[in-house]
């Protein structure tokens, strides 16, 4: 398996020594997922966090009358899941999809939490991410509930320009106009790009 991102990705937040870095790396699982295919489904206990090493995937929401909203993608150098049924291990909200044909290192609970212990520091870096992603999501529903939809989604192609060439406009239509996908059942009538 692959590691060098995923180290990347650690040490942006710490530092790890090499024998550290070999203990996480043997607790990740690899992982490929093709396009369409789900790591994730509502109503299953979410048992991974996923890093991407390859591909693009999103995690989105079905409402009670089947449309679809996007709650976020992930791109190479990008963490993705359910954390709400991660942490608490109750059923799912959220579908996780692949978009593209993709790969991930998968990290199970008993060994995050058994890394927790080995290596103090990863606590430190997964409260990172859970600050990082906390700050997102805040600013998020504050341009929801601010801005146009021009401003949104400007406001989305300027933060993220890497996403809008891989992503179909309908999804990003979902994540900042507030337009949903169409409901399951005229999914046959749906184009994916």
């Amino acid at each position: 398996m692959e590691t060098n991102l995923i180290l990347q990705n650690l040490s942006k937040h710490i530092e790890l020594t090499d024998e550290e870095k070999e203990n996480f790396c043997s607790s990740l699982k690899a992982k490929k997922v093709k396009r369409h295919q789900f790591l994730g489904e509502a109503g299953e206990v979410s048992r991974y966090q996923n890093f991407v090493t390859k591909g693009c995937l999103r995690s989105y929401y079905i409402d009670e009358n089947g449309f679809e909203h996007n709650v976020q993608f992930a791109i190479e150098d990008w963490w993705i899941g359910d954390m709400a049924s991660f942490l608490t291990k109750k059923p799912a909200s959220l579908y996780i999809e692949a978009l593209e044909d993709s790969e991930v290192s998968q990290l199970d609970n008993p060994s995050m939490e058994d890394l927790y212990i080995k290596i103090p520091k990863l606590e430190r870096f997964f409260r990172i991410l859970l600050q990082n992603a906390f700050i997102a999501f805040e600013q998020r529903i504050i341009s929801i509930i601010s801005k146009t939809a021009e401003e949104k989604y400007l406001e989305f192609i300027n933060k993220y320009p890497q996403l809008e060439r891989r992503l179909p406009q309908i999804h990003i239509a979902s994540n900042r106009y507030g337009v949903s996908s169409p409901p399951l059942a005229a999914k046959k009538h749906y184009l994916w790009l």
